[in-house]
């Protein structure tokens, strides 16, 4: 963990400019540079004015400084050339408004396209889906300036739902995953050549390792990888998260923990292999698993944290209300109490990883040297306030 800490030199000057020399400041963090973050689709409602603003957002902005929003293409355009744009523009700006970062997810995925898409000629639908990216990245451009460009890449061209087929999957069938990554990082680099663009995928095999040297030798930039780790069937522990994070930083790319959740209740049965398959009546949260969540959450986040490699970790949803497959896997209970995890995580992000107000004594030429976890600082001396920053180090 001491790898994450950065340093800087200051020189701290007074009112006069002149370097202030043996002297008390206070200095205190902001921001971390790091993206702590969770899913914001429980406040869409609230940023359009169709709820009351609740505990569960001060809950939310008190350790998290990233959200991702829902831009499943299915909900967000369910009729043709009538996007709910500006309902969830509305969302980004809220989230901006209060100091979070927000990212898109995603442009193109499988699951939860729309109908209307499957009565076009695959030409068709690969112009549509290139002009759909494009409008995207451009109509949210700059308030989300990350996106998950292409989603589960590896199942695209195989994914086999009988009852309801879908366009994307013959797209990439008959194009090849190559291409459709292409050209959703093609169109989405062109929009916004200075957004953070994600290669995102559940998929932790070879198959993955597979097209990440596919789609690299093919000359596509891909800024980021994103690894998925839904811990529905319990927690994956340090040794294989480690050797996970080992194998996918060997590319030279920052991996972003895209989807992370831990179950306070009842354990998935191992022998299910679709996660989607198991989804029971009812999944409460138990006494015995949230304490078992709050020990994994800590040991999975320093794990983490703790690696070179990893510049963002998204825990998928804050509450369980709603929760994906109705799984016992928030932070905060039905009722809006914390769970401890949501108090052990506090704990680590706003507390072990946080330097609160503390005051230090500059030197006899007016230097002082900071060290903390990298992000936005202030430095207050005699009413008197400026801001700095303690930069991340490069990624290995």
């Amino acid at each position: 963990m001491q790898d994450r800490i950065g340093e800087t030199l200051l020189t701290v000057l007074d009112a006069d400019g002149r370097p202030l020399v043996d002297q008390d400041v206070v200095v205190e963090q902001q921001e971390h540079a790091f993206s702590f973050g969770n899913i914001g689709f429980d406040f869409v409602p609230v940023a359009n004015g169709e709820a009351e603003l609740d505990r569960l957002a001060d809950l939310w902005f008190d350790v998290f400084n990233t959200a991702t929003l829902p831009f499943y293409w299915a909900d967000f355009e369910p009729e043709r050339d009538r996007p709910r744009t500006e309902r969830l523009q509305r969302t980004a700006r809220w989230f901006a408004d209060r100091g979070a970062r927000v990212k898109g997810h995603p442009l193109v995925w499988h699951t939860l396209a729309p109908d209307w898409l499957r009565e076009l000629t695959t030409d068709e639908v690969e112009g549509v889906v290139r002009a759909r990216i494009r409008r995207e990245v451009t109509d949210f451009t700059p308030v989300v300036d990350t996106w998950d460009a292409i989603n589960e890449a590896v199942i695209m061209p195989v994914f086999d739902n009988e009852k309801h087929p879908n366009a994307i999957t013959r797209l990439a069938l008959e194009r090849g995953r190559i291409a459709t990554v292409r050209l959703a990082f093609q169109e989405a680099r062109a929009a916004n050549p200075t957004a953070t663009l994600l290669l995102n995928d559940f998929d932790m095999s070879t198959a993955y390792e597979c097209l990440i040297e596919g789609v690299l030798e093919a000359g596509i930039r891909i800024d980021a990888l994103g690894l998925q780790s839904h811990m529905h069937q319990g927690y994956w522990g340090e040794e294989r998260t480690l050797a996970t994070l080992d194998r996918f930083a060997r590319y030279g790319l920052p991996l972003h923990m895209t989807e992370t959740t831990l179950l306070s209740g009842d354990l998935m049965p191992p022998e299910i292999d679709d996660l989607n398959d198991f989804q029971p009546p009812s999944w409460p949260s138990t006494p015995d698993g949230e304490q078992r969540q709050a020990d994994e959450i800590v040991r999975h986040y320093r794990t983490l944290v703790g690696h070179p490699a990893v510049q963002a970790i998204t825990y998928w949803g804050i509450t369980d209300v709603g929760a994906w497959l109705g799984a016992p896997a928030g932070l905060v209970r039905p009722d809006g109490t914390p769970k401890p995890a949501y108090d052990a995580l506090r704990d680590l992000i706003k507390g072990e990883w946080w330097l609160p107000p503390t005051t230090m004594r500059t030197d006899q030429t007016g230097h002082l040297r900071v060290r903390g976890f990298p992000g936005d600082y202030r430095l207050h001396h005699d009413g008197r306030t400026t801001t700095f920053t303690i930069p991340a180090r490069p990624t290995a």
